[in-house]
């Protein structure tokens, strides 16, 4: 009898030993890596010694990039004492020019500084970037080892433990098949909690990129706004020596129309990007005590935040306009799950075309790459999400439907936004210009709270001459 099943038992025990080295194969697969760290060894050191060199590296980078900061925050902070000195002076050509002068090295100290603070920043964002492509590629190869494990435990699966009983030779050949077996399935679930922990990990680069890439276009728009600011400096000081031809006597005889300067304050055009219709400044102020009648936020101060917001920088307001490329269009400048489908909103509710209508563009780096993400609509610059949330407030005032692009909702919606920032006193509209720009009150910005400050003071004496007449 037992010669009779002799040559169905040879079949059945190659197919187990089959198995086995199946098994074993894709064990030895699995463990490769490991079992190759040890020839490794030897130069484990050196490799440890060349990762150790980079990190101090970038340690002493980092130390001398704080250093040169707190140096140039040092001297700002010196010549802006100085400018407040000069401005406490009599009102001479000199002086002005010593000002003028002072103001152009400060905002250049500041321009300096920003840059040091962007490439802080960047070098936080290509360790951020690498940290993600490592994750992902660890997944992948988690995954892998997975499919791996997954195939030999199916093997095991489509082979019955009662027939591995039947043909072996003894117990313990059994006990050691199923002990590899529950060895495999612990290693697949330590594979896939592996898997779900780098997830979580890449889920939070992910998300700290996304505030580094925030924070890189914010200080590319403070670096804007600063060159800005130098350029309109160099050509007041140059505009006045010609004016004056360096004498006292001229410079006097400008300051003393007082006249003259009301007609041209009540004259001046007030900029505003995307607004269809420019208006004077006197027109302009009436909208802004308008606003602030009904807010609470002063007249002048709205006036700055406006002023700076619809000109911080060429390219606000030059994205997703009749003719543009389609580089400009919404669809690409525009976070998609953030502000897309509210600018649809907006715009259908509104009657207008979304293909046609201006928003800001992304800011760009050196290399000419996008940072961050486009689409601020109007004088307000709000972008879609935010203007969602003011919209019904904005159209209780006014008793129509809110519009980012009208002037006169744009100033009613920045003074909401302004007050809900601090900006009910003037004690509290530097904060509030900071949180209005970037949400915060971070330092590395200050130099948009300093500059709608110094803005809100200038229109401040110009409202003041406009009411003296």
């Amino acid at each position: 009898m037992s010669s009779a099943f002799s040559p169905q038992g040879d079949i059945m025990k190659n197919m187990v030993i089959k198995n086995k080295f199946f098994i074993f194969l894709v064990l030895s697969v699995f463990f490769l890596p490991l079992s190759l760290a040890s020839p490794l060894s030897s130069s484990g050191g050196l490799v440890f010694a060349v990762e150790n060199n980079s990190l101090q590296q970038a340690q002493d980078e980092k130390t001398q990039l704080e250093q040169q900061l707190r140096d140039i925050e040092g001297q700002i902070a010196q010549y802006q004492q100085e400018l407040s000195g000069i401005k406490g002076e009599k009102n001479t050509l000199q002086n002005k020019i010593k000002q003028l002068q002072n103001q152009q090295t400060a905002i250049g100290l500041q321009v300096r500084a920003t840059n040091l603070h962007i490439k802080q920043l960047g070098d936080q964002l290509d360790a951020t970037e690498s940290a993600i492509d490592e994750g992902v590629a660890k997944i992948q190869r988690l995954r892998e080892q997975m499919a791996q494990f997954i195939r030999a435990i199916n093997e095991y699966d489509n082979y019955p433990i009662l027939y591995a009983i039947l043909t072996s030779d003894n117990l313990s050949d059994i006990f050691d098949e199923m002990e590899r077996y529950f060895q495999m399935s612990n290693s697949l679930n330590n594979l896939f909690k592996q898997v779900t922990e780098t997830k979580k990990q890449l889920d939070q680069h992910a998300q700290i990129l996304a505030q580094q890439q925030e924070e890189s276009q914010s200080l590319l728009a403070i670096k804007t706004l600063a060159q800005q600011q130098l350029t309109g400096s160099v050509n007041e000081q140059n505009s006045l020596l010609q004016e004056t031809k360096g004498r006292e006597t001229s410079y006097q005889v400008i300051l003393s129309g007082a006249q003259k300067k009301a007609a041209e304050i009540k004259n001046r055009l007030y900029q505003l990007l995307g607004v269809p219709a420019q208006v004077t400044f006197g027109e302009a102020v009436s909208l802004a005590q308008w606003a602030s009648g009904q807010t609470g936020v002063r007249a002048a101060f709205l006036l700055a935040v406006l002023t700076q917001e619809s000109n911080l920088g060429k390219n606000v307001g030059t994205c997703n306009r009749p003719g543009d490329p389609p580089s400009k269009n919404w669809k690409v400048v525009m976070k998609p799950d953030r502000d897309q489908e509210p600018f649809l909103q907006i715009t259908g509710e509104l009657g207008l075309d979304p293909d046609v209508t201006p928003v800001s563009c992304p800011m760009r780096n050196s290399k000419g790459q996008q940072v961050g993400w486009g689409g601020a609509m109007g004088p307000a610059q709000f972008i879609p999400s935010t203007w969602m949330g003011y919209r019904d407030r904005i159209a209780a005032i006014t008793g129509r439907p809110a519009n980012p692009w009208d002037i006169r909702d744009a100033f009613i919606a920045a003074a909401i936004k302004l007050k809900a920032g601090g900006a009910g006193a003037v004690s509290g509209e530097w904060a509030a210009a900071m949180r209005y720009f970037s949400g915060s009150t971070n330092l590395k910005y200050r130099f948009y709270g300093d500059n709608v400050v110094a803005i809100a003071n200038q229109y401040q004496n110009d409202i003041d001459s406009l009411n003296a007449q």
